[in-house]
């Protein structure tokens, strides 16, 4: 099975997936970053469990090696967690971003972004259905 998270290695590959995909996680990291690695099995297993083609796209970008991509963003933190829809940032449970590896805030975050993902795939296999 191929790997649920897209690692970004372009704006411009990042700015595909936003504009391919309704929802999108993001998490900005470091490979020096300690904290970024402790929470990465557990980013990944929200990606493989949550992922939906087309509707939710787990992402990471490393901001030493797409340094566009984090300053267009403002990513000053790692781990930092975007999100968005339609390609906007958006808010989740009240945070646009979520800095530091807060697995109860990243999970929950997901979470959400999994069941709006999930009632509009529903929603348009229903009316793929109906044609």
């Amino acid at each position: 099975m191929s790997d649920p998270v897209k690692h970004i290695s372009s704006k411009a590959e990042f700015d595909a997936l936003l504009s391919s995909t309704q929802y999108v996680v993001a998490d900005f990291y470091a490979d020096w970053c300690q904290p970024c690695k402790v929470i990465a099995p557990m980013y990944a297993q929200l990606a493989k469990t949550l992922s939906i083609p087309n509707f939710l796209a787990f992402a990471k970008v490393n901001v030493d090696t797409n340094q566009p991509v984090a300053r267009e963003y403002g990513v000053s933190a790692m781990p930092s967690f975007l999100f968005f829809k339609d390609s906007k940032r958006v808010a989740v449970n009240g945070s646009v971003v979520i800095q530091g590896a807060d697995a109860q805030k990243l999970n929950a975050a997901a979470a959400k972004m999994g069941k709006l993902a999930k009632e509009k795939s529903e929603a348009a296999a229903a009316k793929a259905a109906d044609l």
